[in-house]
């Protein structure tokens, strides 16, 4: 899985995100490379009917009906969202809301990907069965400086430690992943995919960049 989060970017506003994902549309299928992007959550309803999957970015634990202002999971599903992010690090939840979300996606059948800081929580939280565990240094987020590179260690142990959870839990890399071969070395270390933002959305050459990643996802 390589999913790239849009955040709020001002590359990615308006109409910005159609030409953006009709590159990774042609790309992902040049490449036989599951590419998933998360919009930025006002744009969802523009890109639903794509061709590859979308991910919102942040979902609530809340319900159907009088909830103004929150994401809700069973709507999400009506828009064609396939999952989401759960607990990013710039929105964090509390332990019980990310239980239950990952409980919520699954019987929606939507992929649930719960995002750790370190790994005591990337232990925690495996133990709750999400498809995807991502592992992303705070400090390293968006800092170009990639956790692969500058803490290795870290995505071994939690690969380890999603690993001994024994069940069909996967982990990804995040946090500062820039090139080609930060992907390479991540998948190296254990992870099983990446979780890229700020070294996609804000490059120069969209499909340049996107090309190197996935080149590497698939040596």
């Amino acid at each position: 899985m390589f999913i790239i989060n849009c955040k709020n970017y001002e590359e990615i506003s308006g109409d910005k995100i159609l030409k953006f994902v009709k590159i990774v549309e042609k790309v992902s299928k040049k490449y036989k490379v599951k590419i998933a992007i998360a919009p930025p959550q006002h744009l969802i309803g523009l890109v639903s009917n794509s061709k590859i999957p979308i991910f919102a970015q942040h979902v609530d634990n809340s319900k159907v009906g009088s909830t103004t202002g929150y994401v809700i999971p069973e709507l999400l599903k009506k828009s064609k969202v396939t999952g989401s992010l759960i607990n990013h690090s710039e929105h964090r939840i509390s332990s019980e809301d990310i239980s239950k979300l990952v409980m919520k996606l699954r019987e929606l059948k939507m992929i649930s990907v719960v995002c750790v800081k370190d790994v005591v929580e990337a232990k925690k939280y495996s133990k709750l069965n999400p498809d995807y565990i991502a592992i992303e240094p705070p400090e390293l987020i968006g800092s170009g400086k990639a956790v692969s590179n500058e803490k290795p260690e870290i995505i071994i142990k939690a690969a380890d430690a999603v690993n001994s959870a024994n069940n069909n839990t996967k982990i990804l890399c995040g946090a500062g992943i820039v090139s080609g071969q930060d992907v390479s070395k991540a998948l190296e270390l254990g992870s099983e995919g990446i979780l890229v933002a700020s070294g996609i959305i804000k490059a120069k050459n969209w499909k340049k960049i996107i090309e190197e990643f996935s080149k590497a996802m698939n040596n």
